[in-house]
């Protein structure tokens, strides 16, 4: 029995009904810089507070040492790394999201007006209700601007 596929199943109909992802116009140079930014970030190490896993009143989140006998401030080989200029990624690329795009805040339907579509996409403010929220994506899909924080459907 050769297995056949059902048509109109609920897999087809989401496929149908999601848009293609809008990309940007970019150049062969921010192109490479954006994948050597990816290839720095996977080495990168995970930059955590000093001694977060001694309290657990502390976060991981980085703080600067700035203790006077600190092991971590004088860079002692057995610590963790710290926060350097040397982990920074390339500089044509910093701020852009990973698709290439730079982001725009927005917040009502007219601040649509203000992106270009080719090299910006829109994120939608976090303080934007949910009926702004759907008019703002309905004028996006017209623009054919990209929304990055869009509500699943």
């Amino acid at each position: 029995m050769a297995d056949k596929k059902k048509k109109g199943t609920k897999a087809d109909k989401a496929e149908e009904q999601t848009p293609r992802k809008i990309t940007p116009k970019l150049d062969k140079e921010t192109r490479a810089a954006l994948d050597k930014r990816a290839e720095i970030a996977k080495k990168r190490p995970n930059f955590r507070r000093q001694e977060w896993f001694r309290y657990d009143r502390l976060s991981e989140s980085w703080r600067r040492p700035r203790g006077l006998h600190s092991k971590t401030r004088t860079n002692k080989k057995y610590r963790s790394n710290k926060v350097r200029i040397g982990y920074g990624g390339p500089r044509a690329v910093r701020g852009l999201h990973p698709s290439g795009f730079e982001e725009k805040l927005v917040y009502n339907v007219d601040d649509l007006e203000d992106i270009d579509p080719k090299t910006q996409c829109a994120r939608i403010g976090h303080s934007v209700g949910v009926r702004k929220r759907i008019a703002i994506e309905a004028r996006a899909d017209e623009l054919k601007i990209r929304v990055l924080n869009r509500r699943p459907e």
